[in-house]
């Protein structure tokens, strides 16, 4: 280069630390999927630990759920803030 701006040049093979800057993506990328493996294996145990709490919860007694409990189907009555409006 002309005029002393050899240090602009920007290319991989012309930094002055071009092996250094060559090994960081691949230590990058194993950094990257040990961390990847470690958030899988943490995930597993999480879904391990879930389906042990499901194993072990009792169901609901004869099928109901609970929200639904007590719900006819149809038409529901008027909720008493309702009434208070038509009356």
């Amino acid at each position: 280069m002309e005029n002393g701006t050899d240090h602009y040049d920007r290319t991989p093979c012309s930094s002055y630390n071009w092996a250094v800057n060559k090994s960081r993506p691949s230590q990058q990328k194993r950094q990257r999927e040990r961390q990847r493996q470690e958030r899988r294996t943490e995930k597993q145990a999480r879904r391990q630990e879930i389906a042990a709490q499901k194993a072990n919860t009792p169901s609901p007694s004869g099928g109901v759920d609970p929200d639904l409990e007590g719900i006819q189907p149809g038409p529901q009555p008027l909720q008493d803030w309702q009434k208070a409006e038509t009356e």
